[in-house]
């Protein structure tokens, strides 16, 4: 006879998740499961698979740095400063060490004729740099302005610092980002700070994907 509450419950748990699975093909019951029982396959970051390295470390430091063209600059300015400050902050939620983003934009403010990624590394002890080259930035549909729809279309670069100051690249991808995904969003429904405000926390998300861990289905929201 059990007697405790814990043990008790557990069994019901086990009761409720086994007699609906009995209903399901052989392979779909052990899927499921295991999701139950330890949760979503997660995903490895693409950084991780590709180089065998991790910013994920307590002696390692990481700066971010954005750099748009003058033209993409105009049309909306400051994006520079809160794409990386969005995936800084993002980063650092994932208990990855990061460079403060107004330490970064101090040292650039100060030093407007940077062109290496490798300088900002150097003057602020990084260990490493993700350098993002944010080429297109939008938040309407093409060629309307009463429906949003977030687009980038983004180069990220990995620079690994070495002793002599000097910087290697170790890593780099593109990723074209879309949202919503499915169909774009009725200006109506939001402002345009709202949504700005919320495809920066979605692209700095799909960007923080490339460095820490994720698991299946966490994009199913970004659908609409």
């Amino acid at each position: 006879m059990m007697t405790k509450t814990f043990p008790r419950r557990l069994f019901t748990l086990l009761i409720l998740v086994v007699c609906p699975l009995a209903t399901l093909p052989g392979c779909a019951q052990f899927v499921l499961l295991s999701y139950v029982l330890g949760g979503p396959p997660s995903i490895e970051p693409d950084f991780d698979a590709q180089t065998g390295l991790s910013l994920d470390g307590k002696d390692t430091t990481v700066a971010v740095v954005c750099y748009v063209p003058t033209e993409l600059e105009f049309e909306s300015p400051k994006i520079d400063v809160e794409v990386a400050s969005a995936l800084a902050y993002r980063l650092a939620e994932h208990r990855i060490n990061v460079i403060g983003p107004d330490y970064v934009r101090a040292w650039i403010d100060e030093h407007p004729d940077w062109e290496r990624p490798e300088e900002i590394g150097e003057a602020l002890h990084a260990t490493y740099v993700i350098d993002i080259e944010l080429t297109d930035f939008s938040l309407y549909e093409e060629n309307t302005h009463s429906l949003y729809r977030g687009r980038a279309e983004v180069y990220v670069k990995v620079i690994e610092m070495l002793e002599d100051g000097t910087g290697e690249e170790v890593y780099a991808t593109e990723l074209n980002s879309v949202f919503p995904q499915l169909v774009p969003r009725s200006t109506q429904e939001n402002s345009l700070l709202e949504f700005k405000r919320e495809y920066l926390s979605r692209l700095s998300e799909e960007l923080g994907w490339l460095f820490y861990e994720r698991y299946n289905g966490d994009k199913i929201p970004w659908a609409t």
